[in-house]
């Protein structure tokens, strides 16, 4: 490994770029997908025999390897102080017919630094660590962040072990049948662990826009996801006049624009987006007596979620008395914005300029697992372009000289983290 990158000097791209690419295809040939993309659902045969390649891998690189009791992987470095650990990594697991990018570079980013940095440098200060999470996209199960929360906290048998998945599998049979168990929840969280880097690709064109190949995340937004009913009277097409009508379609219609105008006027980086319209009877000639529909409203500031949230039910009740409609807002997720460690974001972009990367500070619009270590420990982001902001989709892109600049801007953070 230590033939493909020189900190001191000029990185081999050309060399760095094709072994990433060829372990992220390696580790893809696990959960190939009849669809064309890769599936790895929680404790399927898929996942595990991807940890289990992946551990194999870690093995003949000279790490340290385990299993904890869900079934993050973690690859060690040991440190001469080992009560400390700098950790880095992403979580394994995909959506169904997922690319080749999401989770798994950071995965793959994280295990050549630490066989770079071991090899190049010998023992760290700190151990380092390089953690494959079990879960995080919630596919499988309806249930995010299973990996992260295990390690940080916050993640409890109680709340996971009926759940079903779309074959009726129960949570607590799947992970048995993977050869995994539930943590001990008398101890406490892992007190080492002193800092979390993830890397991982953007899953938006910013970068791409923008020409730069490495973002720097300095917030992780907040989230609120509510659902909009609106009861108004089913009624024949033909004979009820537009005057006598409470038609669910129309006052929805006038909801969601209005919504989705006043998200437009409050601009960047406030994002508003109706994924789900439900219509009832939904019939051609038939005057709609129902409709629902879903808003995703995101943020980097929790007092202008807070404002804009009052905003849009204010309007949405004064259409409803207009209408003459019934109308129910059901709120059904709501987490604030989470900012990453600013003296990390300072290094990162300190190292940034040393190494000349074309780099941008930003925020990140999707939830990552940074988020759930970082109300404990420090935690920081660094992104990767992502063709056309295509993710989550087998036609997921990143150029391997990006990739290559992201992992050069991870080993950099690393080895202040751990070696200084």
């Amino acid at each position: 490994m230590t033939d493909l990158i020189n900190l001191q000097g000029k990185l081999e791209y050309e060399n760095l770029a094709k072994h990433i690419v060829n372990r992220l295809e390696w580790l893809g040939s696990f959960a190939k997908d009849p669809e064309g993309g890769i599936t790895r659902l929680l404790y399927s045969k898929q996942w595990t025999d991807t940890q289990q390649a992946l551990k194999s891998w870690m093995e003949a690189e000279g790490l340290e390897v385990k299993f904890d009791e869900v079934g993050n992987l973690s690859g060690i470095v040991k440190g001469v102080n080992q009560t400390e650990t700098v950790l880095t990594g992403s979580h394994v697991d995909t959506v169904k017919n997922g690319g080749l990018f999401d989770g798994q570079f950071g995965i793959v980013a994280g295990i050549l630094a630490l066989i770079y940095l071991k090899d190049q440098y010998g023992t760290p200060k700190r151990n380092l660590e390089i953690v494959s999470l079990a879960e995080e996209e919630g596919s499988r199960f309806p249930y995010c962040f299973w990996g992260s929360k295990n390690i940080a906290g916050g993640a409890y048998k109680k709340d996971v072990e009926n759940l079903a998945d779309s074959n009726g599998v129960i949570f607590s049979d799947a992970i048995s049948e993977a050869g995994f168990t539930f943590k001990d929840e008398t101890k406490s969280p892992r007190q080492d662990l002193k800092v979390f880097v993830e890397i991982h690709v953007e899953q938006g064109n910013v970068l791409e826009t923008e020409k730069k190949s490495v973002g720097i995340v300095k917030c992780i937004v907040g989230q609120r996801r509510f659902t909009i009913e609106v009861k108004g009277q089913a009624n024949h097409a033909g004979t009820t006049p537009m005057g006598y009508r409470k038609d669910a379609v129309y006052a929805a219609s006038q909801m969601i624009h209005e919504t989705l105008n006043m998200a437009e006027q409050y601009g960047d980086p406030l994002v508003a987006t109706v994924g789900r319209i439900d219509i009832s009877p939904n019939i051609a000639n038939v005057v709609p007596g129902k409709a629902a529909f879903t808003l995703d409203l995101r943020h980097i500031d929790k007092n202008t979620m807070f404002h804009f949230t009052e905003r849009f039910i204010e309007n949405i009740n004064d259409i409803s008395r207009e209408h003459g409609v019934e109308t129910v807002i059901k709120k059904w997720l709501d987490t604030d914005p989470v900012p990453m460690d600013p003296e990390i974001t300072e290094l990162i972009e300190k190292k940034c300029k040393e190494k000349n990367l074309s780099y941008k500070v930003m925020h990140s619009g999707a939830g990552h697992d940074a988020q759930i270590f970082a109300p404990s420990i420090p935690a920081a982001m660094l992104f990767v372009p992502s063709e056309k902001g295509i993710s989550h989709n087998p036609g997921e892109y990143t150029a391997p000289a990006d990739l290559a600049e992201g992992v050069k801007a991870l080993i950099s953070t690393l080895y202040e983290l751990a070696y200084k």
